[in-house]
């Protein structure tokens, strides 16, 4: 009996990235440019980010277009494992450019560099257009593909360094106090290290092939266990694929009497209820000697 597997291939992301990095390239000169003039730390760190995620677009994007590739006979599952890859890179790049940001705004700090306010200001209120606008466009991705959601992740925090760059500005403006630069500098890096090193524990763990954390092996393994003519199971593995795919394996001691019914019944609840596709089921009179939990 034919099993139905379904192997969908993840949304197109093309015109998402295509759009971002575009955006986002042409913003990276415009605020470089105007850090540069300006002598503004907090222009120059924003441009500095923001290049590192004009990066890690690409390489999420290229990732994306290589997990659409057919698996092959060297690559049986294809290539879907490299989005985990990107978005491990992503954080990594973010985490990076952190650093070095926060070291630069905390020896300004000791010798702030006077900026004009408004220009600084200015450019900010374009920084929180692009980089909203390059959110939206990852919005509905995020929540079932962990490449799309580092891709959110950066805009969104992009577009809230932005808004604290306005305000740093606007208090230079009032107050005259120049280190208002760095030190926005420098909370913006922290906000930004809290956002990336989640999205690096994430694609670490997925890298690892850990259980995606959408997923609870713990309720699964009773799900399955209570099913028609299930008397134990054993070797239950849950890894993913790619950020937007997941795979199990199972040995099921089982003493039923129709097995292509209750693999039909068993995948097709998986990938309907668990988004699971990519389902193995070993059915046994007995339990193998080798058994593992």
């Amino acid at each position: 009996m034919a099993h139905n597997h379904d192997h969908r291939p993840p949304a197109d992301l093309g015109p998402a990235f295509r759009w971002a990095v575009g955006l986002n390239s042409a913003y990276v000169v415009v605020e470089g440019f105007a850090g540069w003039i300006t002598g503004s730390l907090a222009l120059l760190a924003d441009a500095a980010h923001n290049l590192t995620d004009v990066a890690g677009l690409l390489i999420a994007w290229g990732a994306a277009v290589l997990a659409k590739r057919a698996m092959t006979a060297r690559h049986t599952w294809g290539l879907g494992r490299a989005t985990i890859l990107a978005a491990l890179l992503n954080a990594i790049a973010i985490l990076v450019g952190v650093g070095a940001v926060t070291w630069e705004a905390i020896d300004r700090l000791s010798d702030p560099v006077s900026v004009p306010g408004l220009t600084v200001m200015l450019v900010a209120l374009i920084g929180i257009a692009v980089n909203a606008g390059s959110a939206l466009l990852f919005m509905s991705a995020r929540k079932g593909d962990l490449n799309a959601r580092g891709a959110f992740l950066h805009m969104a925090a992009d577009a809230a360094v932005s808004g604290t760059v306005v305000l740093a500005a606007g208090g230079i403006l009032l107050t005259g106090w120049d280190w208002l630069d760095p030190a926005v500098a420098i909370a913006v890096s922290l906000l930004i290290a809290i956002t990336a090193a989640g999205l690096f524990r994430e694609a670490l763990h997925l890298s690892l092939d850990g259980v995606p954390f959408e997923i609870d092996r713990n309720k699964i393994a009773a799900w399955l266990a209570v099913q028609e003519g299930v008397q134990s199971l054993h070797d239950l593995h849950i890894w993913p694929l790619s950020t937007t795919e997941t795979a199990l394996a199972v040995h099921l001691v089982w003493d039923g009497s129709d097995p292509d019914a209750f693999i039909d019944q068993v995948t097709d609840a998986l990938a309907d209820d668990y988004a699971i596709a990519h389902v193995t089921l070993q059915l046994e009179r007995h339990p193998c000697e080798r058994a593992t939990g």
